[in-house]
């Protein structure tokens, strides 16, 4: 849960600074490109989260690998990340500022999670009527774990629709727990 509040927050924030300077589109690559280069590169941000490692020479470090890369607002911005003690948080971060511009573009990023891969009538099916739900143009995100048994689990920003067969299993067991069975 304070993963999420920190990353909203933050994204927000810097939503509303690339916002007011009218770099939303640029800052929606650049953030993209940032994404990527911390995933590809984990040493990173292992050494950026590290307490041995002093703020002074993070924050050096910062300002000499992205300065080339980043417009200043937004190596800045990691910069205020390292201060804070936040950079842990930067790949969720990341990836709630694209979702805020894909919702001002009028994208919808659904991840669906099935016991199976889904069909494309289903994939179509689903993306109509989230569609309808939301407002937004749907972009799916599909992952398949085969623990739920069946059905599927929907996440859409703050919403969790589980139509799984493991959720509905355990819900079933908890209504069968409160029975008292007299004898």
């Amino acid at each position: 849960m304070l993963t999420q509040e920190v990353s909203r927050r933050y994204a927000r924030a810097l939503f509303l600074a690339s916002s007011e300077k009218g770099m939303v589109d640029s800052a929606f690559v650049q953030m993209q490109e940032l994404l990527s280069y911390v995933q590809t590169e984990p040493k990173l941000l292992d050494y950026l989260r590290s307490p041995r490692v002093l703020v002074d020479e993070k924050v050096d470090l910062v300002r000499r690998t992205f300065s080339s890369q980043l417009d200043q607002l937004f190596v800045e911005f990691v910069v205020v990340l390292v201060n804070k003690r936040r950079i842990a948080f930067l790949p969720d971060i990341i990836d709630e500022f694209i979702r805020l511009v894909e919702a001002q573009k009028g994208i919808g990023r659904i991840t669906v999670i099935s016991a199976v891969p889904l069909t494309d009538s289903e994939r179509a099916k689903l993306s109509e009527k989230m569609a309808l739900k939301t407002g937004l143009k749907i972009e799916l995100e599909e992952k398949v774990d085969p623990s739920i048994i069946g059905g599927i689990i929907v996440l859409l920003h703050d919403e969790i629709i589980d139509g799984s067969v493991k959720y509905g299993l355990s819900q079933m067991r908890e209504q069968l727990m409160k029975v008292k069975v007299v004898a």
